[in-house]
């Protein structure tokens, strides 16, 4: 396997694992909770949460992500997983409820 076919298949990876995760947080997005700010919280149980924390944990190293927090760092880590997925405005995860 040459190289460009080494970084296809990464990226491939790559939005599968986004794709999956999205599915995960789409799976158990009832009911919505929104903030002040228009921030959706999604209360994920296991097993499925350990699961999406494991793959944020692994994407905010990917992706150099930082923050003053684990949850902070999970953020920006699902923030860029959404991005791969061009779903960072369409997703039903950032939508506007009421």
């Amino acid at each position: 396997m040459g190289a460009a076919e080494r970084y296809e298949s990464a990226a491939l990876l790559g939005v599968a694992v986004a794709e999956e995760t999205r599915r995960l947080l789409r799976r158990h997005l009832r009911p919505v909770e929104v903030g002040g700010d228009g921030t959706v919280a999604v209360s994920v149980p296991y097993p499925d949460a350990a699961v999406v924390e494991a793959v944020l944990d692994v994407a905010a190293e990917c992706f150099d992500v930082r923050g003053s927090s684990v949850e902070e760092m999970r953020q920006g880590a699902l923030d860029k997983l959404l991005q791969l997925t061009d779903l960072d405005t369409e997703s039903q995860l950032n939508r506007q409820v009421g």
